[in-house]
């Protein structure tokens, strides 16, 4: 196949680097809801099914997107996509700053199933047009996508914690709702190159790789480990205020720190890759998570909670960009640009675990916050265990 033209390539380049940019802007929508909790006073009450609820509604967004974002890149173009995806979500955020409490708490639903789809519509785009970059060197793409992802959630998490006590709900609400207004406006001046669209495999392959023990494990691990970051991007502060009394101002705090670490995991973890067995850093990386959960679960000061949180966002931030990479290189027909077989139902079923802690709270209290966690890098750690056993008897020396 003859190269694509000089022109067209430095388009593809340009467009790739502009639409990776919308990283930041998917961390900073997805993490609004575990920094907004407090804002909206649920640190001082105990339902925790409506916070539950409210999960539910932005992962009904993000499924939503599923089967609307091919069809929408397809007849209109990653840019508009990326736009209107932008633009919806600062809609969205508007929405949600005219029925912050005491309003009735399914308008909040409401516009959080909107910014999960936004959310959604954002990341589909953002991973078709870093195609180029992907199949150029896999491992760097997603790690930066990770860091620009974490640096979204690091920013709105602080924001939210440094207003505080200085804007109402609704007026914090409208600040936050300009960033993404801002890249709707970026997005709508850039320019992007048309490419084909990868075809999303039929049912009968999804249903096939069930046949793979390496798919499977895989699968399994992304799922407990997806989970476990995203019970503590949702509930951390909820915990920290209820169980330890911080103040909702530093317990959001605690979360951007949270957000911090794991990016910066994840910029180690780039200057590691080519210096440590990716194998031990990945059995490292989950066992420092699992103490950093015991930690937070026995400590009773500050202290003790923020040398857990440093801990567990650390010792996460290598997991995904490894995992990443060696599903690549064992199923090189794994593509980033659409939910690719059970790898779909790995990742999108991670996001179930921050809303089916609210009923585990209901029960248990806000304990299980940390324990979910705690019980998920246990889980982690055995399938790495197993995977591990399941490549050496797969090998072709073996």
């Amino acid at each position: 196949m003859a190269p694509p033209p000089l022109e067209q390539g430095t388009l593809e380049a340009a467009g790739a680097r502009k639409a990776l940019a919308g990283s930041f802007v998917s961390g900073f929508l997805l993490a609004f809801l575990g920094a907004i909790l407090p804002v909206w006073g649920h640190h001082l009450t105990w339902d925790y099914l409506t916070v539950a609820l409210y999960f539910v509604g932005l992962l009904g967004g993000i499924l939503a997107s599923v089967w609307i974002s091919p069809p929408l890149i397809a007849r209109k173009g990653i840019g508009w996509t990326l736009a209107s995806a932008c633009g919806t979500a600062s809609a969205a955020l508007l929405f949600l700053a005219l029925v912050s409490p005491p309003s009735w708490a399914g308008w909040r639903v409401f516009g959080l199933a909107v910014i999960g789809c936004a959310a959604g519509l954002l990341h589909t785009a953002i991973f078709h047009a870093v195609s180029p970059m992907y199949r150029h060197d896999p491992a760097a793409t997603v790690n930066l996508g990770g860091i620009l992802f974490g640096l979204g959630c690091f920013a709105v998490a602080f924001f939210v914690s440094q207003t505080f006590y200085v804007y109402t709900a609704p007026s914090i609400q409208i600040w936050i709702a300009v960033i993404p207004g801002f890249f709707a406006i970026f997005y709508s001046r850039a320019k992007f190159p048309s490419q084909p669209l990868p075809h999303p495999p039929p049912l009968r392959a999804i249903f096939s790789e069930l046949r793979s023990p390496g798919a499977v494990l895989f699968s399994l691990l992304l799922f407990f480990q997806f989970g476990n970051e995203w019970v503590l991007a949702g509930w951390l502060p909820m915990f920290l205020s209820q169980r330890l009394g911080i103040s909702p101002k530093t317990s959001i705090l605690m979360l951007a720190m949270y957000w911090l670490s794991l990016m910066i995991g994840r910029i180690v973890a780039q200057w590691v890759l080519a210096r440590f067995s990716h194998t031990r850093l990945l059995i490292s990386s989950v066992l420092a998570s699992l103490l950093g959960c015991v930690v937070l679960l026995s400590t009773d000061n500050a202290f003790g909670a923020w040398l857990g949180v440093l801990l567990i966002g650390a010792a996460f931030g290598p997991v995904y960009p490894l995992m990443v990479e060696k599903i690549g290189h064992r199923f090189p027909s794994y593509h980033p640009g659409f939910y690719n077989g059970i790898f779909s139902f790995a990742i999108v079923g991670g996001l179930l675990a921050p809303c089916s802690l609210g009923y585990w709270a209901s029960l248990w209290g806000v304990k299980a916050v940390m324990g979910l966690p705690a019980a998920g890098s246990a889980i982690v750690f055995v399938l790495l265990m197993l995977i591990s056993l399941e490549a050496r008897l797969t090998s072709p020396s073996r």
